[in-house]
């Protein structure tokens, strides 16, 4: 299926060929909110929910939705196995279900709705393969965190960018437009599946893959509802599996391997 390109007046709808995947962890008073904002600005795309068995009913929510609207889909896994995980789960279903474009997002309205059609636009009009909605590019901005995260987020990102000399200002946010056949290429077995980690590392093997990076600046806002899942042990494993990587690299070179 070709990527989806922005319509003439009359032509198909923004977002056509999309697959948009949303994991859920106990999101039931966000869900119906931001999956209609979603299908607003991508009227063409389909919207996959991949929820861990949230206690609050969030997969029953999402079943309901999906009753009503035919672009909406649900997968539900057995319980709780991580961020990682559950995005690997849902691109592979994208994928198998010819999307020509897979865009990632959290459920909590950190990521606004309002900014995907400018988020697919430089897959659309091929002068990119992987496009970041960045909080750290010229014009991208965050809001309503205080400085300790704002210091752990940016060094992350900063980290990850000396060690692993990636490009990408925004290396730990998980606001992500694919093309399906760079998706696709990269192999999902051995990919790390915490928060942070996840996102550094699905960037890093893009980006080995010679694929074409872009950052689209973006507001970034706290969730509106619940409560952060960010931890410590999410922080300083991420720390640690960079460092792994760019040891592997250069121990793949030694050896006379390809890196990446």
């Amino acid at each position: 299926m070709p990527d989806p390109v922005d319509p003439p007046e009359h032509g198909p709808a923004v977002g056509t060929g999309a697959w948009v995947v949303l994991p859920t962890y106990d999101e039931a008073e966000n869900l119906p909110g931001i999956s209609a904002a979603i299908l607003d600005a991508l009227p063409g795309a389909t919207l996959l929910v991949v929820d861990d068995a949230s206690p609050d009913g969030t997969g029953e929510i999402a079943d309901g939705l999906a009753a009503a609207d035919p672009r909406l889909r649900v997968r539900h896994r057995a319980g709780k196995q991580g961020l990682g995980r559950a995005y690997l789960d849902g691109f592979r279903t994208a994928l198998d279900g010819g999307a020509g474009v897979v865009i990632q997002m959290d459920a909590d309205w950190s990521h606004d709705p309002a900014v995907l059609p400018r988020l697919i636009e430089p897959i659309a009009a091929d002068r990119a393969d992987l496009v970041i909605g960045s909080r750290y590019t010229k014009g991208g901005r965050v809001e309503d965190w205080g400085l300790g995260r704002r210091l752990v987020s940016r060094g992350g990102s900063l980290f990850a960018r000396i060690v692993l000399g990636l490009r990408p200002y925004d290396l730990t946010g998980g606001f992500k437009a694919w093309r399906a056949s760079t998706l696709g290429a990269i192999p999902f077995e051995g990919v790390h599946a915490g928060g942070y980690v996840f996102q550094i590392e699905m960037t890093h093997r893009a980006s080995r893959g010679a694929a074409r990076v872009a950052e689209v600046p973006i507001t970034f806002r706290d969730r509106r509802v619940g409560r952060s899942k960010m931890s410590r042990r999410i922080i300083v494993e991420a720390l640690l599996v960079v460092i792994r990587l760019r040891a592997d690299e250069l121990l793949g070179r030694r050896r006379g391997r390809p890196s990446g």
